[in-house]
């Protein structure tokens, strides 16, 4: 297994990088080199949630994915207590960036927190079409390629196979829902014979429909395939996994779309939570007082699937109240 320490880095926030409709904001902490498991041992700080930075670097980097443009890393928090002999339930966090540039440390701090509730935190890197030169539907074949390979690996992580979450915002949401799905752009490479779809699903605002493609645009025919499974998820399938969504009430036509998508998912027995912050626009959930909120509701809904026990940790913030949309 090709564990890399990350090497150390000034801390930066990357602003506005506001391409088509998607809005991230990158928030990386400094990081210093750690060796295998170095997390699991001794008292843990609290994630920051004053400033939506990660209070530690990642506990480990490794190397999921070889590719002709980059090697594709998993960043992993590790909770406290952690053994590899564990079987943990896992979230698996994808960036936005409009599938053209996204950065990792988007949800850093979000998996550092799940961590802290007794999960296995990874926040998966894909390659983007600005930066790599691919199509979307390559982006697609990462994400489905970082799922496998969690899954794969389980045993070495203290992962259970059958609780890996999928979660992302904007581009990485759309992603998450693409990983559920039974078909999709595969990887040459990727054993085909484990199933990529995810247990259950956290989305932040992610872009579902034939609304995505008016903001994305068509593109040429080499997207022709993922095209139509975007347009397809105007309608969840019936086995769709568990899921909630968070969208502010600015975040048009993008709400517009999931609150219909929510309502075909719950008219055919599908639980599904539509929660909005109003007022707010698309990337709402990378500020505080937000983050708090929306993490806090995410975490709630997870404690009802088992997979984290107990209330949150995270503090309530009576600024930001999020509504329940029941279509």
């Amino acid at each position: 297994m090709n564990v890399r320490p990350m090497l150390p880095m000034k801390p930066r926030i990357l602003i506005a990088l506001v391409l088509s409709a998607f809005v991230v904001l990158d928030l990386r902490s400094a990081e210093r080199p750690a060796s295998r498991g170095g997390g699991a041992k001794g008292p843990r700080p609290e994630a920051d949630t004053s400033n939506v930075s990660p209070a530690r670097r990642p506990d480990q980097v490794v190397a999921f994915k070889k590719t002709p443009q980059t090697e594709l890393k998993a960043h992993f928090y590790l909770p406290p207590g952690w053994s590899a002999q564990d079987r943990r339930p896992a979230i698996v966090f994808w960036s936005g960036g409009g599938f053209r540039n996204g950065a990792v440390g988007q949800f850093l701090s979000k998996a550092e927190y799940f961590a802290s509730r007794g999960m296995v935190a990874i926040c998966a890197e894909y390659r983007d079409t600005a930066r790599h030169g691919i199509d979307l539907e390559t982006c697609v074949e990462d994400a489905r390629s970082a799922m496998r390979w969690v899954k794969a690996h389980a045993g070495e992580y203290g992962i259970d196979p059958a609780k890996v979450v999928a979660s992302g915002g904007s581009a990485g949401g759309t992603l998450s829902l693409l990983v559920a799905r039974a078909k999709g752009p595969e990887a040459r490479d990727d054993d085909l014979t484990v199933s990529p779809r995810p247990a259950a699903l956290v989305l932040f605002n992610p872009a579902v429909g034939e609304k995505v493609l008016e903001v994305l645009g068509r593109g040429g025919p080499g997207r022709v395939a993922v095209n139509a499974q975007i347009v397809a998820l105007d309608t969840p399938e019936r086995n769709e996994p568990p899921a909630i969504l968070f969208y502010g009430t600015e975040d048009r036509p993008f709400l517009d779309t999931a609150t219909e998508f929510t309502r075909k998912a719950l008219a055919q027995g599908t639980r599904c939570e539509l929660w909005t912050a109003e007022k707010m626009p698309h990337g709402f959930f990378n500020r505080q007082p937000w983050h708090s909120a929306t993490t806090r509701k995410a975490d709630e809904f997870l404690a009802s699937l088992g997979y984290v026990k107990g209330p949150p940790t995270i503090k309530e913030n009576s600024a930001a109240e999020l509504r329940r949309v029941k279509p």
